[in-house]
């Protein structure tokens, strides 16, 4: 990431784009804002941003030490965006896992579904390919 974009690839300075829903300062308007938000809380280790942000039915599912061993385990590199609904996303994250033999770059492609819930977006689930 440069001094010029955001670690979710919009053009635009982490403190001015993903950072102001990670911090609590506003919430995303919009599933793809969510989304955008939940990779850079993950690139940015932001664990409790991604645990609130997961819905309630399911975060049992997600455990915060789980959260953390992923997001610090990986050097997140890329979000692509494949599709967006209102309120579904499909991306590719593009990585590379830390402190392990593989030195290839690894790609989570996931369709995620997010619900809206007294005007607050929230991660539901998710379909892996």
């Amino acid at each position: 990431m440069n001094s010029l974009s955001c670690f979710c690839g919009l053009d635009k300075p982490f403190s001015e784009c993903c950072q102001r829903y990670i911090r609590g300062y506003e919430n995303p308007l919009t599933a793809l804002d969510l989304m955008r938000s939940r990779y850079a809380a993950y690139a940015s280790h932001s664990i409790d941003y991604l645990i609130n942000t997961t819905h309630f039915s399911q975060r049992q599912n997600h455990s915060k030490k789980d959260t953390l061993e992923w997001a610090i385990t990986n050097l997140w590199l890329k979000l692509e965006l494949i599709a967006c609904t209102e309120n579904t996303v499909e991306f590719k994250a593009y990585y590379r896992p830390q402190n392990t033999n593989i030195p290839e770059v690894q790609i989570h492609h996931e369709k995620s579904t997010f619900v809206l819930e007294n005007g607050i977006w929230y991660y539901l689930d998710g379909i892996y390919f």
